[in-house]
């Protein structure tokens, strides 16, 4: 769908999802990095752990589908010549400090002056203006800015934050539906425009209602309370964490638990089965699922209730608990770990993975494939990661460099 588009990606790592986005719905993306290759190349995690910037696991995952080819943006070659690409090309997606293309003379402002069409989209963790437009982005520091890390954890410990630096994906992923918005403008004005996409906002977005919302509401702060994360009201007026996440004998499930009569029926055809399992139900036999809700609900009855669900959910595992709530419409679903998800029925089904040849290394990996599928064709996952400068032939030769200039060039440590 966007095959007749060229975008130059400038981005770092954090960024890298923009590109790779775009590309999965066939954008020609060319990868821009420094010569000898990105930086991000050279942390793992490496295929089958040998350290190598062409054996990185992140660059495969972010950068498939793409090209790449090496360019010193720094020096006056190197730019005169990403001017000329430019020229040719539909958007520049970039993640640096705010400033420093300006810097550089490679600003929107510079590079529309050559195409007045071209659109720049700009991926920083707090924007172009603002006092924090020049602060550092570490993705701890503009997850808890955002929110988030403040509600995970208990109430009793410092908060917590997941290891996996994911929530600049959020801002690079809001890039990428921008830059697609200003194509279609463009389409109907023939001006391009600069997209400023800040990942502390797209954060907020995300988080608004959970977090945000409760206080702009209610004027309450939402505090820790680990698993426990569904609030409720109890008929004694206080509030009762309800938990989300539950232990079975093979991991763990998660079930919102709804108590009001458009739910009777399922609570009533769970608490048949847990009976089944020999757990004595004790208050809950003759409870009025069809009229009463947490409101009428004890804090001692609450407590029970927990109980009597929580020794349920260990005595099976998560296929069958799986199976029990498709069949008697509880809102109930497995935890998946990696084995799981990869051996998915639906997934499966739907032929969502992909195996990718990587002939340098003489292996066929595995990949996830698109998102999503529309009826002009698949949209994912192609072809492996490039190879550092893999295309620079073809890309350079396309702007009118000789076989010869280019060999110079890369001497000069331009390309």
């Amino acid at each position: 769908m966007l095959s007749c588009y060229r975008i130059l990606d400038l981005t770092g790592e954090k960024a890298f999802i923009c590109g790779r986005a775009l590309s999965d719905f066939g954008a020609e993306v060319i990868k821009i990095e420094k010569p000898g290759g990105d930086p991000a190349r050279f942390r793992g995690p490496f295929y089958k752990d040998v350290p190598d910037p062409e054996r990185n696991l992140t660059w495969f995952a972010f950068n498939a589908n793409k090209k790449s080819i090496t360019l010193d943006i720094e020096s006056d070659k190197g730019k005169e010549i990403f001017k000329k690409l430019v020229g040719k090309a539909d958007v520049v997606l970039e993640s640096f400090l705010p400033g420093y293309l300006d810097g550089l003379g490679l600003g929107y402002s510079d590079l529309s002056k050559i195409n007045p069409g071209i659109i720049m989209t700009s991926i920083t963790g707090f924007g172009q203006q603002g006092p924090y437009r020049n602060y550092k982005d570490p993705d701890i520091v503009v997850r808890a800015l955002g929110g988030l890390v403040y509600t995970a954890g208990y109430d009793d410990r410092p908060p917590l934050t997941v290891t996996y630096r994911h929530t600049h994906a959020l801002g690079a992923m809001n890039g990428a539906v921008g830059t697609m918005i200003a194509l279609s403008h463009r389409a109907l004005t023939g001006l391009g425009q600069h997209v400023d996409c800040a990942t502390q906002q797209a954060l907020d977005i995300v988080c608004s209602a959970e977090i945000e919302g409760p206080y702009a509401l209610f004027g309450q702060v939402p505090t820790r309370h680990g698993r426990a994360r569904a609030t409720v009201t109890l008929a004694d007026g206080s509030t009762f964490y309800n938990p989300l996440l539950w232990e079975c004998r093979d991991g763990y499930v998660a079930l919102n638990l709804l108590l009001n009569p458009t739910a009777a029926r399922n609570n009533l055809s769970m608490m048949a089965f847990i009976k089944k399992d020999g757990i004595d139900i004790g208050t809950f036999e003759t409870w009025p699922w069809e009229s009463k809700g947490w409101e009428n609900m004890s804090r001692p009855q609450a407590e029970e209730l927990m109980l009597v669900l929580g020794k349920f959910f260990k005595n099976h595992r998560k296929d069958e608990l799986l199976k029990l709530a498709t069949e008697n419409r509880f809102q109930l679903g497995p935890c998946n770990n990696a084995e799981d998800i990869l051996k998915y029925p639906q997934l499966e089904a739907r032929g969502f993975w992909k195996e990718i040849e990587h002939p340098e290394l003489g292996a066929t990996l595995k990949y996830p494939g698109g998102a999503v599928v529309t009826t002009q064709g698949y949209v994912g996952v192609k072809r492996r990661a490039p190879l550092i400068g893999e295309h620079n032939g073809e890309i350079f030769t396309g702007i009118g460099l000789t076989g010869e200039e280019i060999a110079t060039l890369r001497k000069q440590k331009v390309i």
